[in-house]
Protein backbone atom coordinates (compact mmCIF):
# COMPACT_ATOMS: atom_id res chain seq x y z
CA UNK A 1 0.00 0.00 0.00
CA UNK A 2 1.24 3.49 -1.52
CA UNK A 3 1.94 5.92 1.80
CA UNK A 4 2.17 9.75 1.09
CA UNK A 5 3.11 12.49 3.62
CA UNK A 6 0.91 15.23 2.48
CA UNK A 7 -3.08 15.01 2.93
CA UNK A 8 -5.68 17.72 2.22
CA UNK A 9 -6.41 20.30 4.78
CA UNK A 10 -9.39 19.27 6.96
CA UNK A 11 -10.03 22.31 8.96
CA UNK A 12 -10.26 24.60 5.85
CA UNK A 13 -13.78 21.92 4.82
CA UNK A 14 -14.98 22.53 8.37
CA UNK A 15 -14.45 26.07 8.44
CA UNK A 16 -15.47 26.76 4.51
CA UNK A 17 -19.01 28.20 5.31
CA UNK A 18 -19.95 30.64 2.20
CA UNK A 19 -23.38 31.74 0.87
CA UNK A 20 -21.77 30.51 -2.41
CA UNK A 21 -20.93 26.72 -1.34
CA UNK A 22 -24.37 26.80 0.38
CA UNK A 23 -25.98 27.87 -3.02
CA UNK A 24 -24.19 25.20 -4.73
CA UNK A 25 -25.61 22.43 -2.31
CA UNK A 26 -29.29 23.94 -2.64
CA UNK A 27 -29.44 23.93 -6.46
CA UNK A 28 -28.48 20.38 -6.50
CA UNK A 29 -31.55 19.96 -4.65
CA UNK A 30 -33.99 21.69 -7.05
CA UNK A 31 -37.16 20.57 -9.21
CA UNK A 32 -36.68 20.08 -12.42
CA UNK A 33 -40.30 20.90 -12.92
CA UNK A 34 -40.28 24.58 -11.95
CA UNK A 35 -37.72 27.21 -13.08
CA UNK A 36 -35.59 28.29 -10.66
CA UNK A 37 -36.44 31.13 -8.70
CA UNK A 38 -33.81 32.77 -6.72
CA UNK A 39 -34.08 34.56 -2.92
CA UNK A 40 -30.85 33.30 -1.89
CA UNK A 41 -28.02 35.71 -2.64
CA UNK A 42 -27.78 39.12 -3.34
CA UNK A 43 -26.75 39.88 -6.37
CA UNK A 44 -28.25 43.08 -8.19
CA UNK A 45 -27.82 42.01 -11.44
CA UNK A 46 -30.23 39.48 -10.82
CA UNK A 47 -32.79 42.33 -11.91
CA UNK A 48 -33.23 43.58 -14.96
CA UNK A 49 -34.28 46.43 -13.51
CA UNK A 50 -30.92 47.36 -12.53
CA UNK A 51 -28.03 48.18 -14.97
CA UNK A 52 -24.74 49.38 -14.47
CA UNK A 53 -24.20 53.27 -15.47
CA UNK A 54 -22.51 53.66 -19.14
CA UNK A 55 -19.97 56.64 -17.17
CA UNK A 56 -18.58 52.88 -15.61
CA UNK A 57 -18.22 50.80 -18.88
CA UNK A 58 -17.11 54.21 -20.86
CA UNK A 59 -14.26 54.32 -17.89
CA UNK A 60 -12.82 51.18 -18.29
CA UNK A 61 -13.27 50.92 -22.11
CA UNK A 62 -11.44 54.56 -22.29
CA UNK A 63 -8.24 53.58 -19.44
CA UNK A 64 -8.10 49.72 -21.50
CA UNK A 65 -7.68 51.23 -24.98
CA UNK A 66 -5.21 54.05 -23.84
CA UNK A 67 -2.61 51.39 -23.40
CA UNK A 68 -1.13 53.05 -20.13
CA UNK A 69 -2.21 50.43 -18.24
CA UNK A 70 -1.27 47.47 -18.92
CA UNK A 71 1.24 46.79 -16.27
CA UNK A 72 1.72 45.96 -12.66
CA UNK A 73 0.49 48.91 -10.49
CA UNK A 74 1.95 50.26 -7.54
CA UNK A 75 1.40 48.15 -4.41
CA UNK A 76 -1.27 49.97 -2.73
CA UNK A 77 -2.78 50.48 -6.00
CA UNK A 78 -2.54 53.61 -8.76
CA UNK A 79 -2.58 56.96 -6.93
CA UNK A 80 -5.19 58.43 -9.05
CA UNK A 81 -7.53 55.42 -7.71
CA UNK A 82 -6.36 55.75 -4.18
CA UNK A 83 -7.21 59.54 -4.19
CA UNK A 84 -10.52 59.34 -6.11
CA UNK A 85 -12.17 56.70 -3.38
CA UNK A 86 -10.64 59.25 -0.41
CA UNK A 87 -12.21 61.92 -2.25
CA UNK A 88 -15.42 60.35 -2.23
CA UNK A 89 -15.49 58.58 1.24
CA UNK A 90 -14.23 62.37 2.60
CA UNK A 91 -17.74 63.60 1.35
CA UNK A 92 -19.68 62.13 4.20
CA UNK A 93 -16.58 62.60 6.82
CA UNK A 94 -15.64 65.49 9.58
CA UNK A 95 -11.75 64.03 8.73
CA UNK A 96 -10.64 64.04 5.53
CA UNK A 97 -8.96 60.98 4.52
CA UNK A 98 -5.67 60.98 1.99
CA UNK A 99 -4.82 59.09 -0.88
CA UNK A 100 -2.29 57.42 1.53
CA UNK A 101 -5.29 56.12 4.06
CA UNK A 102 -6.70 53.94 1.06
CA UNK A 103 -5.51 50.66 0.03
CA UNK A 104 -7.57 49.33 -3.39
CA UNK A 105 -8.26 45.78 -3.04
CA UNK A 106 -9.99 42.34 -5.20
CA UNK A 107 -13.58 42.83 -3.88
CA UNK A 108 -14.30 43.66 -0.18
CA UNK A 109 -14.08 39.57 0.41
CA UNK A 110 -10.31 40.43 -0.56
CA UNK A 111 -10.30 43.36 2.23
CA UNK A 112 -11.07 40.96 4.66
CA UNK A 113 -8.98 38.34 4.06
CA UNK A 114 -6.23 41.33 4.16
CA UNK A 115 -7.21 42.88 7.02
CA UNK A 116 -7.65 39.87 9.61
CA UNK A 117 -4.32 37.83 9.16
CA UNK A 118 -2.64 41.17 8.88
CA UNK A 119 -3.71 42.66 12.22
CA UNK A 120 -4.61 40.16 14.49
CA UNK A 121 -0.59 38.98 14.94
CA UNK A 122 -1.11 38.65 18.98
CA UNK A 123 -1.20 34.69 20.07
CA UNK A 124 -4.65 34.13 21.31
CA UNK A 125 -6.41 37.00 19.73
CA UNK A 126 -10.22 37.18 19.73
CA UNK A 127 -12.01 39.22 17.47
CA UNK A 128 -16.02 40.54 17.91
CA UNK A 129 -18.25 39.72 15.19
CA UNK A 130 -22.26 40.25 15.04
CA UNK A 131 -24.77 37.45 15.12
CA UNK A 132 -26.43 37.30 12.77
CA UNK A 133 -23.13 38.46 10.28
CA UNK A 134 -21.46 38.12 7.01
CA UNK A 135 -20.10 34.09 6.90
CA UNK A 136 -17.15 35.25 4.83
CA UNK A 137 -15.69 36.83 8.83
CA UNK A 138 -15.96 33.97 10.85
CA UNK A 139 -14.65 31.59 7.80
CA UNK A 140 -11.43 33.95 7.16
CA UNK A 141 -10.80 34.35 11.09
CA UNK A 142 -11.03 30.21 11.17
CA UNK A 143 -8.45 30.45 9.02
CA UNK A 144 -6.04 32.11 10.18
CA UNK A 145 -6.37 31.10 13.95
CA UNK A 146 -8.71 33.55 15.29
CA UNK A 147 -10.53 33.41 18.01
CA UNK A 148 -14.18 34.58 17.17
CA UNK A 149 -16.90 35.82 19.60
CA UNK A 150 -20.00 36.61 18.51
CA UNK A 151 -22.39 39.59 20.24
CA UNK A 152 -26.23 39.96 19.20
CA UNK A 153 -28.29 41.97 17.29
CA UNK A 154 -31.70 42.30 18.87
CA UNK A 155 -34.56 41.76 16.00
CA UNK A 156 -37.03 43.34 17.79
CA UNK A 157 -35.07 46.71 18.54
CA UNK A 158 -34.45 47.21 14.55
CA UNK A 159 -31.44 44.61 14.84
CA UNK A 160 -28.98 46.84 17.15
CA UNK A 161 -26.02 45.88 18.69
CA UNK A 162 -26.90 44.35 22.15
CA UNK A 163 -23.92 46.49 23.73
CA UNK A 164 -24.03 44.46 27.12
CA UNK A 165 -23.37 41.30 25.44
CA UNK A 166 -20.68 43.22 23.48
CA UNK A 167 -19.18 44.54 26.59
CA UNK A 168 -19.27 41.29 28.25
CA UNK A 169 -17.08 39.55 25.37
CA UNK A 170 -13.89 41.44 25.29
CA UNK A 171 -10.80 41.13 27.40
CA UNK A 172 -7.68 42.09 26.67
CA UNK A 173 -6.98 39.60 24.09
CA UNK A 174 -9.72 41.19 21.84
CA UNK A 175 -8.75 43.51 19.41
CA UNK A 176 -11.39 44.40 17.11
CA UNK A 177 -14.74 44.18 16.60
CA UNK A 178 -17.19 43.95 13.32
CA UNK A 179 -19.91 46.25 12.56
CA UNK A 180 -22.22 45.91 8.80
CA UNK A 181 -24.40 49.06 8.14
CA UNK A 182 -26.44 48.97 6.10
CA UNK A 183 -26.74 45.15 7.02
CA UNK A 184 -26.20 41.89 5.25
CA UNK A 185 -28.11 40.01 6.36
CA UNK A 186 -30.79 42.03 8.45
CA UNK A 187 -31.80 44.90 6.14
CA UNK A 188 -31.63 47.37 9.12
CA UNK A 189 -29.44 50.95 8.72
CA UNK A 190 -28.18 51.92 12.20
CA UNK A 191 -28.90 55.70 13.76
CA UNK A 192 -26.38 57.96 14.35
CA UNK A 193 -26.90 57.75 18.04
CA UNK A 194 -26.99 54.05 18.30
CA UNK A 195 -23.37 54.03 16.15
CA UNK A 196 -21.73 56.76 18.29
CA UNK A 197 -22.77 54.46 21.21
CA UNK A 198 -20.82 51.53 19.96
CA UNK A 199 -17.94 53.94 19.03
CA UNK A 200 -17.80 54.45 22.73
CA UNK A 201 -18.34 51.23 23.52
CA UNK A 202 -15.28 50.15 21.66
CA UNK A 203 -13.10 52.93 22.87
CA UNK A 204 -14.18 52.14 26.41
CA UNK A 205 -12.59 48.48 25.78
CA UNK A 206 -9.90 49.70 23.82
CA UNK A 207 -10.58 47.72 20.58
CA UNK A 208 -10.67 49.56 16.99
CA UNK A 209 -13.79 48.83 14.60
CA UNK A 210 -13.95 47.29 10.97
CA UNK A 211 -16.91 48.78 9.59
CA UNK A 212 -18.01 46.92 6.34
CA UNK A 213 -19.87 49.51 4.33
CA UNK A 214 -20.41 47.54 0.82
CA UNK A 215 -23.59 48.54 0.91
CA UNK A 216 -23.12 52.28 1.79
CA UNK A 217 -26.05 54.18 0.96
CA UNK A 218 -28.22 51.88 0.12
CA UNK A 219 -30.89 53.06 2.74
CA UNK A 220 -34.23 53.93 2.04
CA UNK A 221 -36.23 54.02 5.01
CA UNK A 222 -36.03 56.95 7.59
CA UNK A 223 -32.41 56.10 8.65
CA UNK A 224 -29.89 57.68 6.30
CA UNK A 225 -26.72 55.70 6.05
CA UNK A 226 -23.86 57.32 8.36
CA UNK A 227 -20.40 55.80 7.85
CA UNK A 228 -18.72 54.50 10.88
CA UNK A 229 -15.68 57.02 10.01
CA UNK A 230 -18.20 59.49 11.29
CA UNK A 231 -16.72 58.58 14.86
CA UNK A 232 -13.07 58.10 13.90
CA UNK A 233 -11.82 60.95 16.50
CA UNK A 234 -13.51 58.61 18.93
CA UNK A 235 -12.24 55.00 17.83
CA UNK A 236 -10.25 54.00 15.17
CA UNK A 237 -11.74 52.99 12.13
CA UNK A 238 -11.01 50.71 9.13
CA UNK A 239 -13.69 50.72 6.54
CA UNK A 240 -14.11 47.78 3.89
CA UNK A 241 -16.04 48.71 0.39
CA UNK A 242 -16.02 48.04 -3.06
CA UNK A 243 -18.46 48.79 -6.22
CA UNK A 244 -20.73 46.06 -5.85
CA UNK A 245 -23.80 46.92 -4.73
CA UNK A 246 -23.85 51.03 -5.67
CA UNK A 247 -22.31 50.84 -8.64
CA UNK A 248 -24.09 47.07 -9.63
CA UNK A 249 -21.02 45.89 -10.47
CA UNK A 250 -20.30 42.62 -8.30
CA UNK A 251 -18.84 40.62 -11.38
CA UNK A 252 -15.80 44.08 -11.40
CA UNK A 253 -14.62 42.17 -8.22
CA UNK A 254 -13.10 46.29 -7.06
CA UNK A 255 -12.97 46.95 -3.45
CA UNK A 256 -10.91 49.43 -0.87
CA UNK A 257 -9.79 49.45 2.79
CA UNK A 258 -9.64 53.07 3.94
CA UNK A 259 -8.32 54.04 7.66
CA UNK A 260 -10.34 56.70 9.24
CA UNK A 261 -7.55 57.37 12.21
CA UNK A 262 -7.14 60.89 12.88
CA UNK A 263 -4.95 60.18 15.93
CA UNK A 264 -2.82 58.21 13.93
CA UNK A 265 -3.44 55.21 15.90
CA UNK A 266 -2.94 52.74 13.09
CA UNK A 267 0.40 53.86 12.76
CA UNK A 268 1.53 53.94 15.88
CA UNK A 269 0.08 50.65 17.12
CA UNK A 270 1.44 48.89 13.78
CA UNK A 271 -1.74 48.59 11.92
CA UNK A 272 -0.97 50.13 8.92
CA UNK A 273 2.71 48.48 8.72
CA UNK A 274 0.97 45.36 8.65
CA UNK A 275 -1.89 46.02 6.30
CA UNK A 276 1.11 47.59 4.02
CA UNK A 277 3.29 44.01 4.29
CA UNK A 278 0.45 42.04 4.04
CA UNK A 279 -0.71 44.29 0.70
CA UNK A 280 3.15 43.05 -0.63
CA UNK A 281 2.16 39.44 -0.94
CA UNK A 282 -1.11 39.67 -2.55
CA UNK A 283 -2.75 40.50 -5.57
CA UNK A 284 -4.48 43.47 -7.15
CA UNK A 285 -7.27 44.66 -9.11
CA UNK A 286 -6.33 45.10 -12.70
CA UNK A 287 -4.35 48.76 -13.57
CA UNK A 288 -6.89 49.17 -16.33
CA UNK A 289 -9.59 48.69 -13.78
CA UNK A 290 -8.15 50.72 -10.83
CA UNK A 291 -7.51 53.37 -13.48
CA UNK A 292 -10.85 53.83 -14.16
CA UNK A 293 -12.13 54.19 -10.60
CA UNK A 294 -12.02 57.85 -10.76
CA UNK A 295 -13.93 58.20 -13.63
CA UNK A 296 -16.48 55.78 -12.16
CA UNK A 297 -16.90 57.58 -8.65
CA UNK A 298 -16.75 61.46 -9.94
CA UNK A 299 -18.82 61.29 -12.93
CA UNK A 300 -21.62 58.59 -11.75
CA UNK A 301 -25.22 60.86 -11.41
CA UNK A 302 -27.18 60.91 -8.24
CA UNK A 303 -29.90 60.29 -10.88
CA UNK A 304 -28.42 56.65 -11.52
CA UNK A 305 -28.43 55.99 -7.48
CA UNK A 306 -32.12 57.37 -6.74
CA UNK A 307 -33.21 55.16 -9.62
CA UNK A 308 -31.92 52.23 -7.93
CA UNK A 309 -32.88 53.38 -4.56
CA UNK A 310 -36.90 53.66 -5.53
CA UNK A 311 -36.61 49.94 -7.17
CA UNK A 312 -34.88 48.86 -3.98
CA UNK A 313 -37.69 50.04 -1.77
CA UNK A 314 -40.66 48.89 -3.85
CA UNK A 315 -38.90 45.87 -3.94
CA UNK A 316 -38.10 45.98 0.01
CA UNK A 317 -41.66 47.19 0.89
CA UNK A 318 -43.62 44.00 -1.23
CA UNK A 319 -41.12 41.38 0.33
CA UNK A 320 -42.28 42.91 3.94
CA UNK A 321 -46.18 43.08 3.19
CA UNK A 322 -46.07 39.36 1.62
CA UNK A 323 -44.83 37.83 4.81
CA UNK A 324 -47.72 39.07 6.68
CA UNK A 325 -49.48 36.86 4.29
CA UNK A 326 -47.54 33.61 5.08
CA UNK A 327 -48.06 31.26 8.30
CA UNK A 328 -45.39 30.30 9.90
CA UNK A 329 -42.96 32.87 8.95
CA UNK A 330 -41.90 36.23 11.06
CA UNK A 331 -39.99 38.99 10.01
CA UNK A 332 -39.65 41.31 12.64
CA UNK A 333 -37.90 44.03 11.10
CA UNK A 334 -39.45 46.16 8.20
CA UNK A 335 -35.91 46.40 5.36
CA UNK A 336 -34.82 50.23 5.17
CA UNK A 337 -31.36 49.32 3.95
CA UNK A 338 -29.13 46.78 1.77
CA UNK A 339 -30.65 44.31 -0.10
CA UNK A 340 -31.39 40.93 2.37
CA UNK A 341 -33.79 40.26 5.46
CA UNK A 342 -33.77 37.96 8.34
CA UNK A 343 -37.44 35.82 8.43
CA UNK A 344 -37.62 33.66 11.51
CA UNK A 345 -39.64 30.58 11.31
CA UNK A 346 -42.03 29.33 13.39
CA UNK A 347 -41.34 25.09 13.79
CA UNK A 348 -43.78 24.58 16.04
CA UNK A 349 -46.27 25.36 13.91
CA UNK A 350 -44.71 23.09 10.98
CA UNK A 351 -44.51 19.20 10.44
CA UNK A 352 -41.83 17.40 8.67
CA UNK A 353 -39.33 20.31 8.93
CA UNK A 354 -36.45 19.45 11.84
CA UNK A 355 -34.54 22.89 11.22
CA UNK A 356 -34.14 25.86 8.83
CA UNK A 357 -31.32 23.99 6.54
CA UNK A 358 -33.72 21.12 6.34
CA UNK A 359 -36.66 23.74 5.52
CA UNK A 360 -34.67 25.25 2.77
CA UNK A 361 -33.98 21.91 1.21
CA UNK A 362 -36.77 21.14 0.87
CA UNK A 363 -38.09 24.12 -0.34
CA UNK A 364 -35.83 23.71 -3.38
CA UNK A 365 -36.57 20.19 -3.91
CA UNK A 366 -40.61 21.32 -4.06
CA UNK A 367 -40.90 24.45 -5.36
CA UNK A 368 -37.56 25.22 -7.00
CA UNK A 369 -36.93 28.26 -4.97
CA UNK A 370 -33.78 29.10 -3.38
CA UNK A 371 -33.61 30.82 0.24
CA UNK A 372 -30.75 31.20 2.36
CA UNK A 373 -30.45 29.19 5.81
CA UNK A 374 -30.36 31.45 8.76
CA UNK A 375 -27.70 29.22 10.70
CA UNK A 376 -25.41 30.37 7.64
CA UNK A 377 -25.41 33.59 8.99
CA UNK A 378 -25.45 32.68 12.63
CA UNK A 379 -29.09 32.33 13.48
CA UNK A 380 -30.49 28.36 13.58
CA UNK A 381 -33.98 28.16 12.41
CA UNK A 382 -34.18 32.12 10.79
CA UNK A 383 -34.06 32.56 6.79
CA UNK A 384 -32.05 35.15 5.11
CA UNK A 385 -34.19 36.67 1.73
CA UNK A 386 -32.70 38.45 -1.06
CA UNK A 387 -35.05 41.29 -2.65
CA UNK A 388 -32.34 42.29 -5.01
CA UNK A 389 -34.94 40.55 -7.66
CA UNK A 390 -37.41 42.63 -9.91
CA UNK A 391 -40.80 42.62 -8.59
CA UNK A 392 -42.34 39.54 -10.63
CA UNK A 393 -39.98 37.50 -9.30
CA UNK A 394 -40.31 38.31 -5.79
CA UNK A 395 -43.94 37.53 -6.13
CA UNK A 396 -43.72 34.28 -7.60
CA UNK A 397 -40.96 33.72 -4.86
CA UNK A 398 -43.23 34.03 -2.04
CA UNK A 399 -45.99 32.54 -3.97
CA UNK A 400 -43.85 29.62 -3.79
CA UNK A 401 -42.88 29.71 -0.71
CA UNK A 402 -46.79 30.56 0.98
CA UNK A 403 -47.50 27.50 -0.80
CA UNK A 404 -44.77 25.38 0.71
CA UNK A 405 -45.82 26.51 4.28
CA UNK A 406 -49.23 25.82 3.91
CA UNK A 407 -48.21 22.09 2.47
CA UNK A 408 -46.47 21.61 5.82
CA UNK A 409 -48.29 23.54 8.41
CA UNK A 410 -49.70 21.74 11.36
CA UNK A 411 -53.54 20.98 10.94
CA UNK A 412 -54.53 23.37 13.51
CA UNK A 413 -52.63 25.92 11.25
CA UNK A 414 -54.46 24.85 8.26
CA UNK A 415 -57.84 24.98 9.62
CA UNK A 416 -57.32 28.66 11.11
CA UNK A 417 -55.67 29.66 7.48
Amino acid sequence: MEKWKFQGNQGLKSSAVSVRGVFNVLMQSISKEKEVVHLCRVDPTDNPLFSADPVAAHAVSTAAHSGNFNGYPPTFGLPQARRAIAEYLSRDLPNKLSAEDVYVTVGATQAIEIILPSVFATPGANILLPRPGFPQYETRAALCGLEVRHFDLLPNSSWEVDIDSLEALADDKTMAMVLISPSNPCGNVFTYQHLKRVAETARKLGIFVISDEVYAHIAFGSNPFVPMGVFSSIVPVITLGSISKRWILPGWRFGWIATCDPHGIFQKTGIAANIESYMEITNDPPTFMQAAIPEILERTNDEFYSKNLDITREAANALYERFKEIPSLICPHKPDGAMAVMVQINLSQIEGIADDVDFCVKLAKEESLLILPGVIVGLKNWLRVSFGLERSAIEEGLNRLKAFCLRHAKMSQQISA
